[in-house]
Order: structure tokens, then C-alpha cells, then sequence
């Protein structure tokens, strides 16, 4: 028998709640509503929020990011259009890694043997050079490889090898990609 003390524990604290409602009020006015080109506007709002963001850094002002605090991204990478970064667990992105528009990094599930389905936190890692297509699922506890692509609409539950491209449902490797800039 489950203890009823533990079917309405909250899973996080009121600091990580009203951190999460005033980054919501911050989204909907300043994020979302600055122009495109002020990249760096938002890498500032972003910062003030917790995230680890490096120089020239690209985040559209479409992007949804769950919580800042729960984001690391090296200098060049992009977060295009619409991209939903559902971070309740951590999630990094490397240099020069392109998440394109409409794809989704999931870094949490629930546990579906207990009954009361308790939130499993499960860090995803983008590498460097790596390409995110759009619409991509990449789901929790995946790392994409170094200057891995994940295709179109593809849906990612396993850890990508570096310099491979992955396509389908569920993706799978289809052909190995040439390393750029003397990189292996």
C-alpha cells in the first residue's frame, strides 16, 4: 500500500516554481516579443535566468525553454524557430550545434512501473557540429554524437554515434557523415 502522505508530494520545490512563473512572465513579454536579430538580448535574459550560454549562441524568440537553469550552450549553437526544450532535467548543446525549427529535446519521463508514475530526470547531450533537422524528437538520456545529423521528423531513444546520420521512426543510422575541419 502506497503511504497517502506521498500521493500529493509536489515534485519541485516553490523556488523552482516561482523561478518557472517569473521566467514564464519574462518569456511572454521581453523573450518572445524581441525581434529576431537580438540574439544576444536573449542570451542575457537567459543567463539572468541561470542558463549557461556561450557567445554567439543563436536563440530564436519561438524557442520554448522550460527552464533556463537546466541549459548549457557552447558558443555557435542555434536554437531555431519553435524549438520546445522541455529541460526538467539538464540538457547541453555544444559548439556549433543546430537544433532547426520545431524539433523537441526531452530530458525527463516517468516511471511507468510505479503506479504514482514519479518523474525520472534524464540529461540529453547535443555535441558539437551536430545537426538536430526539424520536427526531431530526441528523447531523455540521449546523446547525439559529435557532428551527428538526426533527420527530419526523426525520432531519436538512443544515443547517437559521432559523424553518423539517423533518419525515421525510430531513427536508425543510414550513412556515415564526412567530418569537417580535420575533426574525427
Amino acid at each position: 500500500m502506497i503511504p497517502k502522505a506521498n500521493l500529493h508530494a509536489p515534485v519541485y520545490g516553490w523556488q523552482n516554481k516561482f523561478a518557472r512563473t517569473c521566467w514564464s512572465l519574462v518569456y511572454y513579454t521581453l523573450f518572445r516579443l524581441s525581434p529576431t536579430p537580438l540574439f544576444g538580448f536573449r542570451r542575457q535574459l537567459l543567463r539572468f535566468f541561470g542558463a549557461r550560454i556561450g557567445n554567439q549562441a543563436n536563440i530564436y524568440p519561438s524557442a520554448q525553454i522550460w527552464l533556463p537553469a537546466n541549459l548549457e550552450m557552447a558558443s555557435g549553437a542555434t536554437l531555431g524557430p519553435r524549438v520546445q526544450v522541455y529541460n526538467q532535467g539538464y540538457i547541453k548543446i555544444g559548439k556549433n550545434a543546430i537544433v532547426s525549427q520545431g524539433a523537441h529535446l526531452c530530458a525527463s519521463t516517468h516511471d511507468y512501473d510505479d503506479p504514482l508514475h514519479p518523474l525520472v530526470l534524464a540529461p540529453v547531450t547535443i555535441g558539437a557540429n551536430a545537426w538536430v533537422c526539424a520536427d526531431a524528437f530526441i528523447g531523455p538520456g540521449v546523446d547525439v554524437g559529435e557532428g551527428a545529423v538526426i533527420g527530419a521528423r526523426s525520432v531519436l531513444m538512443k544515443t547517437a554515434a559521432a559523424w553518423q546520420v539517423y533518419a525515421g521512426n525510430p531513427a536508425r543510422a543510414i550513412k556515415q557523415r564526412a567530418p569537417f575541419g580535420g575533426q574525427q
